[in-house]
């Protein structure tokens, strides 16, 4: 759990407990309360937002299928639930991302059209994901 610096009457707004003070009765909060926020109030677990967010970091540096991406999240220890969550929370473009896997290999070394097809296939991409990233990359 995480601890969150925030006075009381701003963590009832911000909850909807209570509407925001009108100008003429806003006061300055003199006093700050510490208040213990758990994302499972919020409808995910710690470790699934520790999935989603290595999910997203992963997906940022560099491209992934989606059956590559929950199989690195496993590498790093999570489980297959978690790992799958985490990856589908992103509702990633998987067509982008093999685009961007094609341009990649394309800079590092020469394929034909149908080696970079096969190449993405086995790196987790669907036929029809890694036609359409090879295309986009230009062949």
């Amino acid at each position: 759990m995480r601890k969150i610096l925030v006075s009381v009457s701003t963590a009832f707004v911000a909850l909807g407990l209570i509407g925001a003070p009108a100008p003429a009765q806003a006061k300055p909060a003199a006093a700050h309360t510490v208040v213990t926020a758990s994302y499972s109030a919020a409808g995910e677990s710690v470790a699934q937002q520790n999935a989603r967010r290595m999910a997203a970091a992963y997906l940022k540096s560099m491209p992934f299928s989606r059956k590559g991406l929950i199989a690195q999240l496993k590498y790093e220890g999570f489980s297959t639930k978690l790992a799958t969550y985490g990856v589908d929370k992103q509702h990633a473009n998987w067509k982008k991302q093999a685009a961007r896997m094609a341009e990649r290999y394309l800079k590092s070394m020469p394929f034909s059209r149908q080696g970079l097809i096969d190449q993405l296939v086995y790196e987790g991409f669907t036929l029809a994901q890694a036609k359409y990233g090879v295309t986009k990359a230009g062949l």
